[in-house]
């Protein structure tokens, strides 16, 4: 895969006043789950984001094992715009998001991490 995504790696990058090709990282510092990545991922929303996340779920499902995200980070994700549109309406005046969790998130336990990744 091709990119003109750009980097400044301090210590790596052979100047510190112009920023490199990704590219000449890609192989050292890419992380497994995006070298798996296929091309349906790769070409689906956010970069492939967004099928890796639905991948990992599904996974989780099969397994049943914890989602690496849950139904409060989920719902959480999916509030932001509606918010981000009510402050807008309200000359960007800041908005509460609200906790679904009712305060637990200061207890639970973190998610699994994705035993292949």
């Amino acid at each position: 895969m091709v990119s003109d995504d750009k980097v400044f790696i301090e210590g790596r990058s052979k100047t510190s006043d112009q920023w490199e090709s990704l590219e000449i990282y890609r192989s050292v510092y890419e992380h497994p789950v995006w070298r798996r990545a296929d091309e349906r991922a790769r070409n689906s929303g956010h970069g492939g984001s967004d099928y890796l996340t639905l991948e990992a779920f599904v996974e989780s499902v099969r397994n049943r094992n914890e989602p690496p995200i849950d139904v409060y980070e989920t719902v959480t994700w999916g509030v932001i715009s509606a918010l981000s549109e009510k402050s807008v309406s309200q000359r960007s005046q800041s908005v509460d998001v609200p906790d679904f969790t009712k305060g637990k998130w200061r207890i639970r336990e973190p998610a699994l991490m994705n035993p292949r990744g």
